[in-house]
């Protein structure tokens, strides 16, 4: 049995993809002490970069272009840079890989052979990223023949086949294995849905295509499209349907049918909201902010390695508020690490040109610095320097229109900025008065360390207490976002300007929530709150951040490196809005004379109510979890509700036995939602295992008002939070009135 040749993909022709074919010995480089070569070549499926380190011998490793998110030219790793003196820039390129994969730093034999590399795997990369549904589907099948394809020769015995079978999740008896063991049947089996089927039945008159006036009528029943079903359809049947005959008969074929349920039209994440469709011209306080904590730390909070790259990683996926703890560095440069422990240091310039590189390719909204501030005065001012150095135009060091405000200005007119929160001597009103001292009072100190440290030795002395100087070329780069310690919610009403903002740890902000709740969401209407991850969890892991925007907080600080339940909850809501990392709060949240209350939903006056159905139908090519050979995952669906504390629910669907490949549940479970402004869910897949924890498979999150109700798919996500194509669940959904 033959599969397809993929050169079809049309891409061998570029000469920098002929040159990745034929091979390269690069230099792989960890460090400035093991820097090896090894030989790298594009494998014939235009994908797979396979590579070893000697040219005889079996050890060999390989990666999918699918798994590289860019390639960084010269220079841009802490580690090209450690050597950059040894290898030339122009000699020098980094692969950087989804999620927290990390990155390939590699030294080439010349330029051109530079280039070529870079040239060819963006061109790579661009050709994963523009395929559409069918060909996602098609390349899926071809990298499950080539693992199956032990010799190589573009064949594959029975054997060969049912081993494939096992790799895929499927399990089958060896008749109905044999009778399938030809490449149509074969193909057939592995891209028909018996689900989408009976679909297309209930709206095919003929049973073989859907006219446009039936494909109408699915959308206005099924899809809850009644409003633009007509130009809808014809539009989805001109995107969809791969047949240019039914096209012009006006008819929609089941393949077409099916192409359009897996596309992002058929998805359960409405399309308009992922884009930037929010007002953006509210003032700051009036959004949730895409936050970080420990920006620097790729690991853990004691031994775990700092880097410029977690700063990258953060802001690629939208992060508006990074954190940077500073140290007094030995030779004059402040230096960036978790205080009073083992991790790495980096220096505070290397970080700050990070940010003028990187802060706004995700977003152009304004990303904020959040300065835990450890430095004596002269290093302050080397911060200052550098910050007004390196980032010029882009760090905003005076109110916009010269004025005091009177509320915070908007993420509109704040694009391309970036805010720096720290402690300020006096305020805004007194800034430019020279008879101000330089030494901060004790409050402000307080404000300064929030209390952010593993242990009481990061805390400050008495003694550091009662004079404690901070540098004015510092403090007159802080504008919007001065730190100040919290006093209680009165003498915030009556004292508190609008710029300036408090932290609170997790424990803090959950006492507040459970003792005053409504006077904390009216305290988020005028002012900016930071919430920051218990000193206690020196392992990084997070606190669910749902019981903090629940009362309108805004910077609601995770570790980002951490993956987990959190960081998907926090993914899922700034994936709406064009992943922009500022989403506008409800209503509820942003009135100031609010009386709104988690536990109480049902008193706000536009208390409405709404029942989440789902029909869990079945499952598409589910990943693996287990590596062993014969190991298939018996799967099952959880829905998770994450809200006010009325909200949080789940329901699973049972697990069905040795099937990853095309699971049927056909299963229904119900929710009712009493926030739904507020609402996120969350789609899990795991792997039951009745002896121990199940294994995580894969899963999606996304606000309940980001919803698409009908027949949809979920696209799922791996735990790192990056697409697993073409792994997928097919739901019908539904939303109504809770009576």
């Amino acid at each position: 049995m033959m599969f397809t040749d993929p050169s079809s993909t049309g891409i061998q022709s570029d000469p920098s993809v002929q040159l990745m074919i034929g091979g390269s010995t690069l230099r792989k480089v960890k460090s400035r002490s093991w820097k090896k070569q090894r030989h790298f070549r594009l494998l014939e499926d235009g994908l797979t970069i396979w590579y070893k380190s000697r040219w005889t011998g079996k050890g060999h490793s390989t990666f999918s272009v699918m798994e590289v998110e860019a390639v960084r030219e010269g220079h841009q790793s802490e580690v090209l840079l450690s050597v950059a003196d040894e290898f030339p820039a122009d000699l020098c390129f980094t692969l950087v890989f989804h999620g927290r994969q990390g990155t390939l730093d590699l030294v080439a034999e010349s330029p051109e052979e530079a280039r070529a590399w870079i040239q060819g795997v963006r061109t790579l990369i661009h050709k994963a990223q523009s395929m559409d549904e069918q060909e996602r589907q098609d390349q899926w099948v071809r990298d499950w023949f080539q693992k199956a394809d032990k010799n190589k020769d573009g064949k594959m015995n029975f054997k060969e086949v049912k081993k494939l079978l096992k790799m895929m999740n499927v399990d089958m008896n060896e008749d109905h294995a044999l009778h399938l063991f030809t490449f149509v049947h074969f193909y057939k089996m592995l891209t028909q849905r018996d689900e989408v089927w009976k679909v297309f039945q209930d709206y095919s008159e003929d049973g073989e295509r859907l006219m446009l006036d039936e494909l109408e009528t699915f959308l206005r029943v099924e899809q809850h499209e009644g409003d633009r079903s007509p130009t809808r359809a014809r539009e989805l049947m001109e995107r969809h349907e791969p047949s240019e005959t039914a096209k012009k008969q006006g008819a929609m074929s089941l393949d077409g049918f099916q192409t359009y349920l897996c596309s992002q039209d058929g998805s359960v994440f409405s399309p308009q909201r992922q884009e930037l469709h929010q007002d953006m011209s509210r003032a700051l306080s009036s959004y949730f902010i895409s936050s970080s904590h420990n920006t620097y730390l790729l690991e853990d909070q004691l031994r775990g390695q700092s880097s410029v790259e977690a700063y990258i990683q953060a802001l690629k996926r939208g992060c508006r508020c990074v954190e940077v703890d500073c140290w007094d560095g030995s030779d004059g440069e402040p230096v960036v690490y978790h205080g009073h422990t083992l991790t790495s240091k980096i220096l505070f310039r290397d970080i700050i040109s990070t940010l003028k590189e990187y802060a706004f390719r995700a977003s152009d909204f304004p990303v904020i610095v959040s300065l835990e501030n450890h430095c004596g005065v002269e290093q302050q001012t080397v911060m200052a320097k550098h910050l007004k150095d390196i980032l010029g135009d882009m760090l905003l060091t005076t109110p916009l229109n010269g004025q005091v405000p009177q509320q915070l200005p908007s993420p509109q007119e704040l694009r391309g900025k970036i805010l720096l929160k720290a402690k300020k001597i006096g305020g805004l009103e007194e800034c430019l008065d020279e008879s101000l001292t330089d030494e901060v009072s004790d409050e402000e100190e307080t404000a300064n360390g929030e209390a952010d440290s593993p242990s009481t030795e990061d805390l400050p002395t008495e003694k550091d207490k009662k004079k404690s100087k901070l540098s004015r070329e510092l403090s007159d780069l802080v504008v919007y976002c001065k730190s100040v310690h919290f006093h209680g919610f009165e003498h915030a009403r009556s004292h508190t300007k609008c710029y300036e903002m408090s932290s609170f740890s997790e424990s803090k902000t959950k006492k507040l929530i459970k003792d005053t709740a409504t006077e904390l969401v009216q305290y988020n209407t005028r002012q900016l709150s930071r919430i920051y991850p218990s000193g206690l969890r020196t392992d990084s892991s997070n606190y669910n951040p749902q019981d903090m925007w629940n009362v309108g907080c805004q910077i609601v600080a995770l570790n980002f490196q951490t993956a987990g339940l959190e960081m998907d909850l926090n993914d899922g809501l700034f994936r709406q809005n064009g992943g922009c990392g500022y989403v506008l709060k409800p209503d509820f949240l942003r009135d100031p004379g609010t009386q709104f209350s988690p536990d109480k939903p049902e008193e706000r006056p536009d208390y409405n109510p709404l029942r989440l159905s789902i029909q869990v139908l079945s499952g598409q090519q589910l990943p693996k979890v287990n590596q062993k050979e014969g190991s298939i995952v018996d799967p099952l669906v959880r829905v998770e509700v994450y809200g006010v504390p009325q909200d949080q629910a789940k329901e699973e669907t049972s697990h069905i036995n040795n099937n990853g490949f095309n699971p049927v549940w056909n299963e229904s479970l119900s929710f009712v939602v009493h926030a739904p402004e507020l609402a996120l869910v969350r789609f899990v897949v795991e792997d039951y295992d009745k002896a121990s924890r199940n294994d995580f498979i894969g899963q999606l999150t996304l606000p309940f008002s980001c919803i698409q109700t009908g027949y949809r798919h979920i696209h799922l996500l791996s735990k790192d939070g990056t697409p697993i194509p073409p792994s997928s669940l097919f739901v019908n959904i539904s939303i109504s009135k809770f009576a």
